[in-house]
């Protein structure tokens, strides 16, 4: 699904889920900075020395929590939104469900052969169904955050992710799945195409086109794109359909009344690029405080400048319809409301369950977001193009407006762990 979806954080980056994408990530101005590593270039050794083997740092590694809880109520693990309260709902049925999908995830060969080139030898596929079993029962028998908080301090080992600097800080943005307008045919009001997939698209020849090549500076390029007739569904705003590709995955509303879907059907292979970014860098837009609602407010005054700035991300998506079924991760299963997130994959353990510790905005009086910290018990089921390393997060945080809303103004620091059960 990552399909990635809420990227709003434009100038921070996305998580391209299969089909769901990452709005755009937010600063957080009451969170710290997170040091952002350079990236590496090869270490340079004095002549007389032979070259060493580069040691390589595990992305995950045991802690006692103990050593870091001030309190219980402060410590990870105690996670309220399970059980609800103060008048607000919890989501018990819906963590059951997360859980039940990435067991059912760990059942199929893929996971057997992920698991089996996985760089850390303690966390089998084994340990983590085991660990996602147990940690099931004990949901299940607990009637208050500070009894499931206590069992699993008992009964699990904490794996803390080293983060981007090596000290655990790990970059949090949030993604979502919008709800656009669409037609299925196109009229003078709808027509900005979204595309099915080429049949013979694993035969084009690389480099692929760019996004300007298929779509057209405006685009509107129509009968003279290469994608001409592969048209799915029409949108009557531009960056609607441009923001469906950045998300991967979109409910729909169509013009005949009726509803669907669709879901990442591949995409040509171009690097992601940050349109906030762009806009930050020629000064349009400060990239403090660029958030989604303040992109597509500067498009809306300025329409122009989609054509200028659109074309930048080179990468072009595309899609099938999926006639409203959920969003689902990589790793092909429904991804859950604030209960799946997405990493990247070649370091982080695919289906496993995990527990992050970060800022998230909550709606309050007057139609404000006010950011609160959280201890959230989660599953990793997605990943995202822009998701690399052990130093970023993507968390899923529904369908629809407020969902969007609250994805656009996630980012800020946090820490992740893994847990499984002792061995």
């Amino acid at each position: 699904m990552r399909k990635t979806l809420a990227l709003v954080s434009l100038s921070l980056g996305i998580a391209l889920v299969n089909p769901v994408w990452s709005v755009f990530a937010q600063q957080v101005p009451s969170l710290p900075p997170i040091p952002i590593p350079v990236p590496g270039q090869p270490e340079i050794l004095p002549p007389s020395q032979p070259s060493q083997p580069q040691q390589i740092l595990q992305p995950l590694i045991p802690v006692d929590i103990e050593t870091i809880c001030s309190s219980s109520y402060s410590c990870v693990g105690w996670d309220e939104q399970i059980w609800g309260g103060n008048g607000k709902r919890g989501d018990f049925k819906a963590l059951l469900i997360a859980i039940d999908n990435s067991l059912r995830y760990l059942t199929t060969d893929k996971a057997i052969t992920v698991y089996q080139n996985y760089p850390i030898r303690e966390i089998t596929l084994d340990r983590v169904r085991r660990s996602l079993q147990r940690f099931r029962q004990l949901v299940v028998s607990s009637d208050s955050p500070a009894q499931l908080q206590a069992a699993v301090s008992r009964e699990f080992v904490f794996y803390q992710s080293v983060g981007n600097d090596g000290n655990g800080n790990v970059k949090f943005t949030a993604y979502y799945e919008p709800v656009y307008l669409a037609s299925r045919v196109r009229t003078s009001v709808y027509k900005y195409p979204i595309y099915r997939r080429p049949l013979d698209f694993d035969k084009w020849a690389k480099p692929h086109p760019k996004r300007i090549e298929l779509e057209g500076k405006d685009g509107l390029l129509g009968k003279k794109s290469l994608l001409h007739g592969l048209e799915l569904f029409w949108f009557r705003d531009r960056l609607d359909a441009y923001l469906v590709q950045i998300q991967g995955s979109a409910q729909l509303k169509l013009t005949n009344g009726t509803t669907t879907s669709v879901g990442y059907a591949g995409g040509t292979d171009y690097p992601w690029t940050s349109i906030g970014g762009e806009l930050a860098k020629d000064s349009k837009l400060p990239l403090k405080g660029l958030t989604m609602p303040v992109l597509i407010e500067y498009f809306q005054h300025n329409p122009k400048e989609m054509n200028n700035y659109l074309p930048r991300w080179e990468r072009f998506v595309f899609f099938q319809e999926t006639n409203g079924t959920p969003a689902t991760g990589s790793i092909r299963v429904p991804v859950t409301p604030e209960r799946s997130i997405a990493t990247d994959k070649s370091v982080m353990p695919p289906g496993a369950l995990a527990l992050i510790n970060t800022s998230l905005p909550y709606p309050a009086w007057g139609g404000q977001l006010v950011h609160r910290t959280v201890s959230r018990y989660v599953l990793d089921q997605d990943t995202g193009s822009a998701i690399k390393g052990p130093g970023r997060v993507d968390y899923f945080m529904g369908t629809g407006k407020l969902a969007g809303d609250r994805a656009g103004v996630t980012g800020g620091n946090g820490k992740l762990y893994y847990l499984l059960l002792k061995q």
